[in-house]
């Protein structure tokens, strides 16, 4: 109709109500060359989602697609309609990983706003909402819930009533088999994949300093989010953020868990599946010309209902910034997080037994 908007610039935190569904636009085709894109933004080496020759030996048709590349096309199709106002992406829980997704697969996301809360200063809220990857077939490959701090249009606007929903604090892991096909563990050749430790050889408490570090480049992270087709402002827009909050643009937290999950290899070879994110926060955001670090600590170990091929390990990934690991900086002594600290995810990963 002439003369009504064509444009959007995005919702505000006024704008949403909970139950409010969302289909959002822009179905995605994943094919070989983003698999090639995010295997040079990220660094990942594992074997299974590399090699196809290495996934048919253990029993898949060919190499899967990463579950943080389809976290991410998921993610993305959101932004537009969730977060392109947002702060800061604040964190993710009860995220299951359903379904394996290859090449030629096409996904498309919904969403429910199942939270509000407006902030004290009355300027932003943090928007809670539960999201859904489904493949072309109609089958959910991906489920999870996440907060982000979003602005509001005018500032002390009358804001919701406040409902912060109730989230799991971990999926627990007789949960996680359905997501995970069957391997033939025998074939799991322990020198393509890059280490002998399997599933029994790690023990609850265990540290494991990743020891690389990895600088991210404003070009990188920017060709990441593009990647992914997330729109928010925060990652791209100079004019915009030189008057936000940091008087800058904020590297996509998404990429800064892929670029700790990459370095993860270095002592988790074998962490072939992500089959869960139990908790993650962004604790500080990460600025292009950060180098990022890496640590983990077994938290739990698990078998999995009616499986003598693999096992799972409940993993804490802390990343840091402009701090090697060595001496796995965590938390000061109040409880606070040390400052050098930048993700904490808590998640399940499954390796062969």
């Amino acid at each position: 109709m002439t003369g009504e908007a064509k444009s959007s610039v995005g919702r505000f935190f006024e704008d949403f109500a909970v139950g409010e569904v969302i289909h959002h636009a822009t179905p995605r085709t994943i094919t070989h060359g983003d698999v090639s894109l995010y295997t040079a933004l990220t660094g990942s080496r594992f074997a299974l989602p590399s090699g196809d020759t290495f996934a048919r030996a253990v029993g898949y048709p060919r190499s899967p697609v990463d579950d943080l590349l389809v976290f991410h096309v998921v993610f993305g199709r959101t932004v537009a309609d969730i977060s392109r106002n947002a702060i800061l992406n604040l964190g993710y829980a009860g995220c299951r990983f359903l379904k394996a997704v290859y090449p030629g697969d096409t996904l498309t996301a919904i969403s429910e706003i199942i939270g509000l809360k407006e902030s004290t200063n009355g300027r932003s809220g943090v928007v809670y909402v539960r999201s859904q990857g489904v493949d072309q077939e109609g089958e959910r490959v991906l489920d999870y819930v996440r907060w982000v701090l979003i602005r509001k249009s005018e500032e002390g606007s009358p804001a919701p009533d406040p409902l912060v929903p109730d989230v799991p604090s971990a999926i627990a892991p007789d949960a996680l088999g359905d997501a995970v096909p069957e391997i033939d563990a025998g074939e799991w050749d322990w020198r393509l994949s890059g280490s002998p430790s399997r599933h029994g050889d790690y023990v609850v408490g265990e540290r494991i300093d990743h020891v690389d570090g990895m600088t991210i480049e404003e070009a990188e992270h920017q060709m990441a989010a593009r990647l992914y087709q997330n729109s928010a402002k925060l990652h791209f827009n100079q004019i915009t953020e030189v008057n936000g909050r940091y008087g800058r643009r904020v590297v996509y937290g998404g990429h800064v868990i892929s670029v700790a999950r990459a370095l993860s290899f270095n002592g988790l070879q074998n962490a072939f599946q992500i089959a869960a994110i139990n908790r993650g926060r962004h604790v500080m955001p990460v600025f292009a010309g950060d180098t990022i670090h890496a640590w983990s600590e077994v938290l739990d170990t698990a078998s999995l209902p009616g499986r003598e091929d693999v096992g799972a390990l409940r993993l804490r990934l802390v990343a840091t910034k402009d701090r090697p690991c060595y001496d796995f900086p965590y938390a000061e002594p109040d409880g606070s997080y040390d400052p050098s600290v930048v993700l904490d995810l808590d998640y399940w990963a499954v390796l062969p037994r």
